[in-house]
């Protein structure tokens, strides 16, 4: 009795099956929904995952669209499967480092409207260009670029000199790409129909050697994209800005893709001017470039300046600084010829000082680069005295007997100076003629205003001004110190230009004479005016690098035996042919603007 009492439960037997069932049933209801929400999410991850790497490319759904359309529209079949991968990650988790889709989309814009450089990225990592602060506060006589016109891309060889976050790399397509990889591989002249554009405004470039035409990113986005009416204004307010420049006002600026042509490459450069060779040791005078304060001034393109001479004789006339200046000439030209077995002097020669003139051919081009030696631009001449025998005088009234080779060449370049501060001209006693009249004593300036006088007349009688176009160089600074040429003046300390303008000399007062005389003539001469900019440049002499072998008297006190009038090359003269390389495309410019 005990014992079967003791399993019957407490409020009766009926009750015990109904207990045990209200137990069981939560726990089963609990159960089986957390089945049906496990089944539920691996259906949902499993669709999911089948959308995104499978996805129907005609599908409706907005949703699933949205998600993956980013770059389905951008990737290559290549490449699909790691831009829907990104895509995904950008989804779920959209503050990791793979760019959101909303990015990409902004990216591709920018790429598509030519603007491929950020303006922070630009200001970090770009080198100055001919267009250099064009966004940037200018003097009143510069053009700026007009401001509907996309941000210019500096020259590819002067881009990422720092590293650039890969956020701020745009997409590039392949026709882009070719565009690019055809402008900055293209040498010669004329091989894009916008070609002349683009090295007109382009003055950076770092090329050495046979160089490439000088070409930007942007300018190629526009030879696609843009319109000949923009190019033609984009070209017009250039050339406006040279116009409105005055070229001898500015600075010198250090430039790491100058000189124009590498040291000892070219092989006609004379003895006396040929510094590196003679062993100088310091390379930096090499490396600056003429800036003047209003403009920029274009890089002197060897290819384009070839095809504008192409059948022409330009010519030099003048002192042995006009032969540093026509030395360099040739080796900018030549150095732009493939084939320079076809680049020669006329009469064989190689060494150019002694003879009265010289002619160097560019026979592909058919045209030639000339020097007439006239230092004083008047004859000089010989008088019988009245024991038998000659003295020399200088014909202040009779233009140089070579004037006549020349008179109908297409582009003439005169200078004198030097050879009027010689002793003999300097103190001017039974030197300086007229006629039959030998003077006792003329001052020195009157002398020269004579001179260049007869000479401006000659060019008035002689000079067709619709074939010829005639420039005047100005006096080119010489540094002597202590002394003068002959007599222990020295420049072989000056490693550095000058910077501060109160240091500059006295302007010399024969240019005042010279600018007197070349107001009053009827023929239009340009005046290149280098006086200023070459007296900053004390460091571009060659001084005792001026030859290898010495003579015995020279060996005993070199120091003693110094050039500081000439320049060395590559060299400051190399900045004048830049300076007239402008002054040919104004004038090519100018006359196709009258033309109907």
């Amino acid at each position: 009795m005990a014992d079967s009492t003791k399993y019957i439960p407490i409020g009766g037997t009926g009750t015990t099956l109904n207990s045990h069932l209200n137990t069981l049933f939560p726990i089963l209801k609990a159960r089986k929904t957390l089945t049906v929400a496990y089944c539920f999410t691996f259906a949902f991850v499993a669709l999911t995952v089948f959308l995104a790497f499978c996805p129907s490319p005609n599908t409706s759904s907005p949703f699933f669209t949205s998600i993956f359309s980013s770059t389905a529209t951008t990737a290559s079949s290549a490449s699909s499967y790691k831009s829907q991968l990104s895509s995904i990650f950008s989804f779920f988790f959209p503050n990791t480092t793979i760019s959101s889709s909303a990015t990409l989309h902004t990216d591709t814009t920018r790429s598509s409207n030519s603007t491929s450089q950020s303006p922070q990225t630009s200001k970090k990592t770009f080198k100055t260009t001919p267009f250099e602060n064009q966004t940037q506060t200018t003097p009143p006589t510069r053009s700026k670029i007009p401001s509907d016109h996309h941000t210019a891309k500096p020259p590819d060889h002067v881009v990422n000199k720092e590293p650039s976050s890969g956020n701020n790399h745009t997409q590039v397509s392949d026709e882009d790409k070719a565009v690019k990889k055809t402008n900055q591989s293209s040498n010669g002249v004329g091989h894009s129909p916008n070609k002349n554009l683009s090295s007109l405004v382009n003055g950076g470039g770092t090329e050495k050697g046979v160089g490439h035409s000088n070409y930007t990113v942007s300018w190629s986005k526009k030879q696609k994209n843009g319109s000949n009416e923009t190019d033609s204004r984009v070209k017009d307010e250039f050339m406006e800005s040279l116009i409105k420049c005055e070229f001898f006002d500015g600075e010198w600026i250090k430039e790491d893709s100058y000189p124009l042509y590498e040291p000892g490459s070219c092989n006609i450069i004379d003895e006396q001017f040929n510094c590196i060779q003679n062993g100088r040791p310091d390379k930096a005078f090499q490396k600056y470039k003429w800036k003047p304060k209003g403009c920029s001034l274009p890089r002197l393109d060897g290819h384009r300046m070839l095809d504008m001479l192409r059948g022409k004789r330009l010519i030099f006339v003048g002192d042995s600084i006009n032969r540093n200046m026509w030395e360099s000439l040739i080796c900018i030209l030549r150095n732009a010829v493939k084939d320079k077995s076809k680049v020669y002097e006329a009469n064989g020669r190689v060494h150019f000082r002694g003879e009265a003139s010289y002619s160097f051919i560019f026979k592909d081009y058919n045209f030639s680069v000339e020097l007439f030696v006239s230092p004083f631009l008047v004859q000089e001449w010989e008088v019988q005295v009245k024991n038998g025998t000659k003295k020399e005088t200088l014909r202040l009234d009779l233009v140089g007997k070579s004037s006549v080779q020349y008179k109908n060449a297409d582009i003439i370049i005169f200078n004198t100076g030097h050879w009027w501060t010689h002793d003999k001209t300097s103190k001017g006693k039974d030197y300086y003629q007229e006629g039959s009249h030998v003077y006792d004593e003329l001052n020195v300036l009157e002398a020269f205003r004579r001179a260049i006088t007869t000479w401006s007349r000659w060019i008035d009688a002689n000079i067709n001004q619709s074939k010829s176009m005639v420039f005047f160089r100005g006096y080119s600074a010489s540094h002597f110190s202590g002394g003068q040429w002959n007599s222990g003046g020295q420049c072989d300390s000056e490693t550095v230009p000058i910077k501060n303008e109160k240091y500059l000399r006295e302007y010399p007062p024969k240019m005042r004479v010279l600018e007197k005389v070349l107001k009053n003539m009827k023929a239009h001469v340009t005046y290149l005016n280098v006086t200023k900019m070459t007296d900053f440049r004390k460091d571009g002499h060659p001084s005792i690098y001026r030859k290898q072998n010495l003579s015995p008297e020279e060996r005993k006190s070199p120091l003693r035996y110094q050039d500081c009038s000439h320049w060395c090359l590559p060299g400051v003269p190399d900045a004048w042919n830049e300076i007239l390389y402008a002054e040919l495309l104004l004038k090519q410019y100018q006359n196709q603007q009258k033309r109907p």
